[in-house]
């Protein structure tokens, strides 16, 4: 493989248009109004100081312009993995409540996730996106969003809790609104922010709601002197320092599991994301090359005292919609927030802690997604029950959890729907071409002592007893069938467990005077039937390429009158 194509950024230097030049650079300074402050937000929301953001976002947008396949997607601070990056680091840290101790862990968390990222791109693993169906992913959302959304109302508030989970924060804020601890002013300011950033973001969707919320909260605590509310202060200056995270052997498991999820929700929000913006830009989604990308900015954040990262559709969509044409466009939003701090580190320190309280909200706010629950309530009740329970998992587990809830709520989804598939018996519809479910056309007509049954799934050792069973239940009618012919064009397999019940199931059948017979069955399928030796006991000629050349047969043997076509 060409180095261009393990690292594209080499392509995109040597094929960069200077004609897109101005729009980057433009792009690149509207970015940086959201880079900045969301930054902040997300890393304080994953218990981390705000510079820690900063950092976390030039490195990782500098890493994926070299490595990220992507002209336009945008990396960052996400406010989806904020509280998954704060259910791994603050139990461990919180024995001693040393934030330098919280940096460390969660810079080698961006380290583990990285390398776990990077290895599975280079072994081409893009499919484990699929771990997480979208009702699932449903649920697994909105629950994120209501403990983002409750997590951060006593700091909008002005006021902290102790509680630990959605009901302990949840009667923890309660508590201390009944008890007097909310500062006016911190609400005020916090609640105003709020309020222009989701106006801004409904009617004038192109104006930077999130910069004009920032700067007048700094203006209220500058001008109007509201001493009693917490501000960011000073942040350090300079580029962010190289560093080693240094943690312990005991830490390192439970650093690895935690990981292993946020990889996982990284993956499949990269591969949604990417897949939505590359319809926009004309680009191909290359899912492998992206996790490679991903990778490399987490490992480039943790070694420079960040965090994990994702792709951010927000951010992605004000890029794109600001003229990006090339990953430019992050390097100038890199570049901007490293100058801020070397040359002016004292430019946000009057940034009250409530409007970055407002900032998650709004963003929580973004993540929710009631209309998508209610869509899957009305077109299909089971999927809605996952994402309920995905839902419900998060909420009341936690956040890992969670996430644990959801992908095996998804496999086993895909393992009920094998053990219990689809199943029909078929028959003539008057006016239509073809053999269709009784179910759909109970008029349908049979023909005498032939049975035609549909099975809409590989025939594996999970569903071969049900396979079983519903054969057993057609050669039980009164009369009895002479053929049951199996429709066999949905099963895309029959591994050797299935093939075992097959060889049973037909023999007993031919000792109760019935045929088992198949129709339309995929070549690659026939041939394993051969490989197994199953037409030892099914005869060669009980295979038919169609349904109607069986029925053709069928009624030839028994001497029956054809059908009317048409």
């Amino acid at each position: 493989m060409a180095a261009a194509d393990w690292i594209p950024g080499l392509k995109a230097v040597s094929t960069y248009q200077p004609a897109w030049l101005p729009r980057d650079v433009l792009a690149g300074i509207v970015l940086t109004t959201l880079l900045v402050p969301q930054g902040m937000a997300y890393a304080e929301l994953a218990g981390l100081p705000a510079i820690t953001g900063l950092y976390t976002s030039i490195l990782c947008l500098l890493a994926y312009a070299v490595f990220g396949p992507s002209r336009v997607l945008v990396l960052g601070p996400d406010s989806s993995l904020g509280p998954m990056i704060a259910a791994v680091i603050l139990p461990i840290a919180a024995s001693d409540g040393d934030p330098a101790r919280a940096v460390a862990l969660a810079s080698m968390l961006g380290l583990l996730v990285g390398l776990f990222m990077t290895v599975a791109g280079a072994a081409k693993l893009g499919f484990i996106a699929d771990l997480l169906s979208h009702p699932t992913q449903l649920g697994y959302v909105n629950g994120l969003a209501l403990t983002i959304f409750i997590g951060q109302l006593p700091k909008l508030f002005g006021f902290s809790v102790d509680g630990e989970g959605l009901i302990a924060e949840t009667r923890g804020f309660v508590e201390g609104v009944a008890a007097g601890d909310t500062v006016p002013a911190a609400l005020a300011i916090g609640a105003g922010g709020l309020l222009v950033i989701l106006l801004l973001q409904r009617f004038l969707p192109k104006v930077p709601g999130i910069l004009i919320a920032v700067l007048g909260g700094i203006a209220a605590v500058v001008f109007l002197g509201v001493g009693d509310v917490d501000v960011v202060g000073p942040l350090p200056q300079g580029f962010p320092p190289f560093d080693i995270p240094s943690v312990s052997w005991s830490d390192l498991g439970l650093l690895a599991a935690g990981a292993l999820g946020i990889t996982l929700v990284s993956v499949t929000d990269t591969i949604s994301t990417a897949s939505a913006f590359a319809e926009r830009s004309g680009q191909e989604v290359r899912g492998n090359q992206e996790m490679i990308g991903i990778g490399a900015a987490n490992i480039a954040s943790g070694f420079f005292q960040g965090f994990p990262v994702s792709t951010s559709g927000s951010r992605t969509a004000v890029a794109f919609t600001a003229g990006a044409r090339s990953q430019l466009t992050g390097v100038v939003g890199a570049g901007a927030i490293t100058l801020m701090l070397v040359l002016a580190p004292g430019l946000l320190k009057d940034l009250p802690q409530p409007m970055l309280a407002a900032v998650v909200i709004a963003a929580s706010l973004s993540l929710a997604d009631p209309a998508g629950l209610r869509r899957l309530w009305r077109q299909r009740r089971i999927e809605f029950a996952l994402a309920v329970a995905a839902f419900l998992g998060v909420a009341l587990l936690g956040v890992l959890p969670g996430i644990l809830v959801a992908v095996v709520l998804s496999v086993l989804n895909v393992f009920r729907r094998l053990w219990w598939p689809y199943r029909a018996v078929l028959g003539r519809a008057d006016g239509v071409d073809g053999y269709h479910d009784l179910r759909e056309y109970p008029d349908a007509a049979q023909i005498p002592g032939l049975t035609m049954f549909r099975f809409d799934a590989p025939l594996i050792f999970a569903n071969a007893r049900t396979f079983r069973e519903e054969i057993r239940h057609l050669a039980r009618q009164d009369p009895a069938p002479r053929w049951i012919l199996v429709a066999a064009e949905p099963i895309t397999d029959v591994d050797t467990t299935a093939a075992d019940m097959l060889e049973d199931l037909d023999e007993e059948l031919n000792s109760a005077g019935i045929s088992m017979i198949f129709a339309e069955m995929k070549s690659p399928v026939r041939e394993k039937i051969d490989r197994y030796g199953l037409t030892r006991t099914i005869d060669p000629e009980h295979f038919y390429p169609t349904v109607e050349d069986a029925v053709a047969a069928y009624r030839m043997i028994s001497s029956l009158p054809g059908e009317p076509t048409g």
